[in-house]
């Protein structure tokens, strides 16, 4: 029996369900997780989707696959980009601002890309997640950045940005709201039509309404507040 693609909502649900498998199994960085197959059963799934997951937090550099063994978790706090975001970050007091903003750009440049690109624009991943921003299902902030990065193709930029994601106190924690969801899916439309600056717009748009409520009423560039 041919198996069906799996719809986006899905893909991004196992996502947070291996997370979830890993700490609360205490998985720890070396051990091997559960096969394809295992964790097909176990999150009542089928495999595409699984390996969809595993290849996205194989991108981030949470899990590493190793030809013939299997998959394993990866220890990415080793990597040597963290210890010189830490060093940065505890020398400077005000690098917090910088860390968001260098983020941003990471955030910005993977919409552009994609809206530039005229295969990425043709992924059947822009409709779910359309679809998903103008239902009232949870709809997590985090996913939807990290989905556009992911489709941006640019693995470095990913994980550099997973990284700052970490020390910028996880900007995007939380569900999107109605007023987001609607600057959302205007992003998302115009990624998927190739209307690379009216996407880049919504992007603002949203991110403003994102850090004001956590206290950033600018939006885009912390630093323009000490300006002011």
């Amino acid at each position: 029996m041919t198996e069906t693609k799996p719809s986006r909502k899905m893909f991004l649900e196992v996502v947070q369900e291996l997370r979830t498998l890993i700490r609360n199994e205490n998985i720890l960085a070396g051990d091997k997780l559960p096969s394809e197959r295992v964790l097909a059963e176990r999150l009542g799934t089928g495999r595409s989707t699984i390996r969809e997951a595993l290849r996205s937090l194989e991108l981030l550099g949470l899990i590493e696959s190793r030809q013939g063994e299997g998959t394993f978790l990866s220890d990415f706090r080793k990597h040597q980009l963290v210890e010189v975001l830490a060093a940065f970050i505890m020398q400077e007091p005000k690098s917090l601002e910088d860390v968001r903003a260098t983020m941003q750009i990471h955030e910005k440049e993977a919409v552009r890309s994609a809206s530039a690109d005229e295969e990425t624009r043709n992924l059947p991943l822009w409709t779910g997640l359309i679809a998903a921003a103008e239902s009232e299902a949870p709809y997590l902030r985090e996913d939807i950045v990290r989905e556009v990065l992911i489709a941006s193709g640019n693995r470095l930029s990913l994980k550099i940005w997973h990284l700052l994601y970490q020390y910028a106190g996880k900007p995007y924690t939380g569900e999107a709201g109605s007023d987001e969801r609607t600057e959302i899916a205007c992003m998302l439309r115009k990624i998927r039509s190739g209307e690379t600056e009216e996407a880049v717009a919504a992007y603002d748009r949203w991110t403003a309404i994102v850090h004001a409520q956590r206290g950033n009423t600018d939006g885009n560039h912390p630093r323009d507040v000490q300006k002011k």
